[in-house]
C-alpha cells in the first residue's frame, strides 16, 4: 500500500518533465497514477519509478 502527498483532483508537477505543465490527478490505483497535464494529455505514471510533486498555488 502507497502513500500519496496527492489524491484524485489534487495537482501535481512531474519532476522530470516540468514541460508538461500543471497536472490534475485523475486516478490513484496500487502504483499507477493517472495525471491529465496541461501541455502532455493524459498520462500514466508508475510512482514506484517517479515520484510527482504537489503544486500548491
Amino acid at each position: 500500500m502507497h502513500v500519496y502527498d496527492y489524491d484524485p483532483g489534487d495537482f501535481v508537477i512531474h519532476p522530470s518533465h516540468k514541460d508538461w505543465g500543471i497536472g490534475q490527478v485523475q486516478s490513484i490505483v496500487d502504483n499507477k497514477v493517472t495525471v491529465n497535464f496541461q501541455n502532455a494529455g493524459k498520462k500514466t505514471i508508475n510512482t514506484s519509478e517517479i515520484t510527482l510533486e504537489k503544486y500548491e498555488e
